[in-house]
């Protein structure tokens, strides 16, 4: 595999992406920091590759293409459109890793499409299309399916809004979980000591004001006398979080939860629909692959479908395609106003290197 090989490949799938109605579009290779390092998942972040003008502020080296191209519809009236992309992005690798820091991303978008199942069902159709070739491993979850989970519990929004920030981190969620549910205390939601009164009191050390101190005091000691979240809720999200199978099983077993965890029902029926409407322009979707657990491997910006395209090669490090839908970004980017978007990349450099059966650098 060589620099121009990866080009004509590359240069093919973006051919491919503009006869499907897109518009060939490129961004700046340097981003404003502030805004869009906040829109990345810690992943990311912590590789982006970061420089200062003494002017203007922070910029970074585009880490991906999606929140660039999300960013500049929005700021030109967020109308709908289709957009493709091809060119390099940068991230930052650990010391121990062989792989680039440098490769090339070629995506498709489609922004402004109301008929959300319609969209998703099109973008990854003609992903399928180009690499069906390939022979790879096809994965599809949803995030939505995962955020009305944790919107069910019958519990405090504090509670449900640190589980939503961290599904990503499947660690971080487990201690959460088992503290919000009186199975293992979390550090997090202790009291912590009390100041003693007097002269005896502890200075106070760091940025935080001690109206600060005293609220943040107020707001532990609150969540330790919260009640528990139940154990058939905790159950029931166990098994969202754990489900894998195919899109007409998942959506099956999906079902018997709502009676526990009912904001379940809109999620489903939003799967629903992308199932239907995948079926309708000839995916077959009895034999693909869903797993929830997905979803929490894609990048955080995503709130509905999501899906892979991997091979024995790439599994655990690099998708050689990934993409998903990501509506409430736009709405970030838009100040508050919200655009359907769905979109995908595909990595030329990872699917060459599998074609020629070798391992994608970990």
């Amino acid at each position: 595999m060589n620099a121009e090989q990866v080009r004509a490949r590359a240069e093919q799938f973006l051919s491919r992406f503009t006869e499907a109605g897109a518009v060939h579009v490129e961004t700046a290779v340097l981003q404003p920091a502030d805004l869009l390092l906040d829109l990345y998942g810690e992943d990311i972040r912590a590789r982006a590759f970061v420089t200062r003008d003494p002017v203007r502020g922070e910029f970074m080296l585009r880490p991906d293409y999606t929140v660039p191209v999300a960013r500049m519809v929005m700021e030109t009236g967020g109308r709908p459109a289709r957009f493709a992309y091809l060119g390099p992005v940068w991230r930052m690798q650990p010391p121990d890793s062989d792989r680039p820091a440098e490769t090339l991303q070629v995506g498709y978008e489609i922004f402004g499409n109301g008929d959300r199942a319609a969209a998703d069902a099109e973008l990854f159709g003609l992903f399928c299309e180009l690499l069906a070739p390939a022979g790879l491993t096809v994965t599809v979850g949803d995030m939505g399916i995962l955020l009305a989970a944790v919107d069910s519990l019958e519990t405090h929004d504090r509670r449900k809004a640190a589980l939503r920030r961290h599904l990503w981190r499947p660690n971080r969620f487990r201690r959460l979980l088992d503290g919000f549910s009186g199975a293992r205390p979390d550090e997090s939601i202790r009291p912590g000591l009390r100041r003693e009164s007097g002269d005896q009191s502890p200075p106070l050390i760091g940025l935080r004001s001690e109206a600060e101190i005293e609220a943040r005091l107020a707001e532990l000691a609150a969540e330790a006398a919260s009640p528990p979240v139940g154990p058939a809720q905790v159950k029931g999200l166990e098994a969202v979080l754990n489900l894998r199978g195919t899109m007409t099983s998942a959506l099956a077993e999906l079902e018997e939860l709502t009676g526990v965890l009912p904001a379940l029902s809109p999620a489903i029926d939003v799967l629903s629909n992308r199932r239907d409407a995948m079926r309708s322009v000839g995916i077959n979707i009895d034999h693909l692959r869903f797993s929830t657990g997905h979803g929490r491997r894609s990048m955080e910006y995503y709130d509905g479908f999501v899906f892979g395209f991997e091979s024995p090669q790439t599994r655990g490090t690099v998708p050689v395609a990934s993409g998903g839908r990501y509506d409430a970004l736009t709405g970030i980017l838009g100040g508050g106003t919200t655009v359907p978007a769905v979109g995908g990349v595909i990595r030329p450099e990872v699917l060459l290197a599998c074609k020629e059966g070798a391992a994608w650098p970990g």
